[in-house]
């Protein structure tokens, strides 16, 4: 299984509304590398849901619940969606500035690329997040 991180703005839709919503189709994606990396995503795969605007945090977890199929919503065949079900909030959001000061994320898009909105996290990466997000766990 591999790990993601997708980011949101709270204020469109939030962490917050998955938990309501417990699944939801994760749409609005339209830059070229964040739709291939969704079309990379699987069945499975654990989600790390980030908090873009004042916030700039990492704060809970989710996973596929359904692969890249084409967005229901749109006539551009580029377009893709996920479906995503919620897990659980981070016991400590993780700043952007605290990942940005470890050296496991130094080359990860999320730091070098910041308006990337899919971003593939390595198994350490993803491990060390939940470690500072107070030892939550998928």
């Amino acid at each position: 299984m591999a790990n993601w991180l997708l980011k949101t703005e709270p204020s469109t839709y939030g962490f917050a509304d998955l938990l309501r919503d417990k699944r939801t189709r994760w749409d609005g994606v339209s830059n070229p590398v964040a739709l291939r990396n969704l079309r990379m995503m699987k069945v499975g795969d654990a989600v790390v849901i980030y908090h873009t605007g004042d916030e700039k945090a990492a704060v809970g977890l989710a996973e596929v619940a359904r692969a890249a199929y084409a967005d229901p919503e749109s006539d551009d065949q580029r377009l893709v969606v996920i479906d995503l079900v919620a897990g659980e909030r981070l016991r400590i959001a993780v700043p952007l500035a605290v990942l940005k000061a470890n050296r496991l994320f130094a080359q990860s898009p999320l730091v070098r690329q910041g308006r990337l909105s899919v971003v593939a996290l390595s198994d350490a990466q993803f491990h060390e997040l939940l470690r500072l997000a107070g030892g939550s766990a998928p």
